[in-house]
């Protein structure tokens, strides 16, 4: 065939059949339709809010990457040991063994650091700071940077004791290396925000698109608790930590990203532990010998999750939705307690069903201390209708008491409403597992006291959209050894209803039409 002129172009048949897409892309309906489908799924997932997804994939990814290290560097370090040991009483070979191994893991470690990205040397903490200040430094979060931080950390940890160095101050840099790259993938999905440069390198920009400038700020900050929660599996600390190492810069509206990010990599770091059966179950990295009750197995992490999101999402919409109902109905269950001996019989350790077996259950006729729980008896109903009974009566009450107009706090009726909610929760556990979960052979009995402490800290945290709950309910008890489920219940249930009600604060703002300054949304996940 013989070439064709147009557009003052000649055309040859091949020319033509390469400018022709169409022809790479064979069945257009069913690719059209995966496109659409795709399409609809991005508009469902980001309707949640993007931020939740970022910070999930941030927490995981850096405590992946943590416990691999971990568990490379173990490795190594038994390698050693096991060589020292093997070379008997030839002192001459120990000493060898002892000096040459760390100096060349930490020689290693230099020289490939220095020649890869010589960014990557160090701490990280002060130039996040320095970033965190509007300077660009480049390929200071870089791909390249990642990598070579990855390695030269996994060799100077392998050094051991010798060489006497830690992985803090790096992962803080290491995450917000991850923070970024994760950003780039981000803006190429939702066009949220730009991390890059015309050369092809990629760093620090601290601008964004649509106007929020103080994106990257946001995601470095939560970045800097995520590094030092997947190194110990700690995020109360780790977001206290970013805070104080972030002070001049830390904003309150990047309080729950660092909470959340921090605990979903705190979780999988001690998630891994214990599928790795390094641990029986999710406990603290440093275990000491104090005397405490076994809190919680494994397998009960599924009960917390649902206590905060199924039960406190749908019963706070319903409640902060219903600020304004004129009236209502209640019958106070258990009125002879006053709050703190609800607070107090709710977090009782022991499980009332099993005491209501094995004691004779004679109301005495004034309030016995040592046994608040016999107030939620009921021969008739047992323990669960009058718990029931108690949860649906309080929760009119509740919407009644907000309708008052006196001075009135509102808080501790929620706190001790949710803590009913969760001791409900416990105590159906208890009977469906009377006898503990069984995890590696070890059998460890369910206390409903902690789902009242979580069911108190989710719920008092959702109507408010805050996390201190949390913290709160570890300082009123001084029993930190419900802390991973506490956190994860009120994490869940602040995750759905902050998509669901504004704050009970901020829905009195609404309903009395004050001037507040900043708008106020029905949903607002920042």
């Amino acid at each position: 065939m013989a070439p064709v002129m147009k557009d003052d172009l000649l055309y040859t048949p091949e020319n033509k059949l390469l400018l022709d897409k169409t022809l790479w892309k064979p069945f257009p309906g069913a690719r059209a339709r995966v496109k659409g489908c795709m399409a609809c799924v991005k508009r469902i997932l980001f309707k949640i809010g993007d931020d939740w997804f970022f910070l999930f994939a941030l927490g995981v990814i850096t405590a992946l990457i943590s416990f691999t290290m971990d568990f490379v560097v173990a490795k190594m370090l038994n390698a050693h040991r096991w060589l020292y040991q093997e070379l008997g009483d030839n002192m001459l070979l120990k000493y060898l063994s002892w000096t040459v191994y760390p100096t060349a893991m930490a020689a290693f470690s230099t020289g490939f650091a220095q020649s890869v990205s010589p960014q990557s040397a160090g701490s990280g903490i002060p130039e996040l700071k320095t970033i965190l200040t509007g300077v660009v430094l480049e390929e200071y979060l870089t791909v390249k940077n990642l990598g070579a931080k990855i390695v030269g950390m996994t060799c100077t940890l392998a050094a051991g004791s010798p060489v006497f160095l830690g992985k803090v101050g790096p992962f803080v840099h290491l995450s917000s290396m991850i923070a970024t790259y994760l950003g780039r993938i981000r803006t190429s999905v939702t066009k949220a925000y730009e991390v890059g440069g015309s050369d092809g390198t990629y760093y620090t920009v601290l601008t964004s698109v649509n106007g929020n400038k103080s994106k990257q700020y946001e995601m470095l900050v939560a970045a800097a608790a995520v590094g030092v929660a997947s190194c110990f599996g700690a995020p109360i600390s780790g977001v206290l930590f970013s805070v104080e190492v972030m002070s001049s810069h830390f904003a309150v509206r990047n309080y729950w990203r660092g909470f959340f990010a921090a605990t979903c990599g705190a979780f999988v770091f001690r998630l891994l532990a214990v599928i790795n059966s390094e641990q029986e179950t999710i406990l603290a990295l440093f275990k000491t010998s104090f005397k405490i009750d076994f809190p919680f197995d494994l397998p009960e992490m599924v009960f917390f999750i649902i206590l905060g999101k199924v039960v406190y999402s749908a019963l706070v919409a319903i409640l902060v939705s219903s600020m304004t109902f004129p009236y209502g109905l209640g019958q106070f269950m258990a009125s002879r307690l006053t709050m703190k001996e609800l607070v107090t019989s709710f977090f009782d350790n022991r499980t009332w069903i099993v005491l209501s077996k094995n004691a004779s259950l004679l109301r005495p006729p004034s309030v016995d201390p040592n046994n608040l729980w016999i107030e939620w008896w009921d021969p008739t109903i047992t323990i669960y209708g009058t718990l029931l009974i108690f949860i649906v009566m309080k929760f009119w009450m509740l919407i009644l008491a907000t309708t008052m107009p006196m001075p009135a706090g509102y808080f501790m009726p929620v706190f001790i409403y949710g803590a009913a909610l969760g001791r409900l929760v416990g105590e159906l556990v208890a009977y469906f597992f009377p006898d503990g979960i069984k995890a590696d052979g070890v059998i460890n009995p369910i206390i409903p006291g902690g789902y009242a402490l979580a069911g108190a800290a989710a719920f008092s945290g959702a109507v408010t959209h805050t996390l201190s709950t949390a913290l709160l309910v570890f300082e009123m008890t001084g029993q930190m050894a419900h802390f991973l489920p506490v956190l994860l219940a009120v994490l869940v249930a602040n995750a759905i209803s902050q998509k669901c009600q504004p704050s009970f604060y901020d829905g009195t703002i609404i309903v009395k039409k004050l001037p507040y300054l900043p708008r106020l949304h029905n949903a607002d996940t920042g």
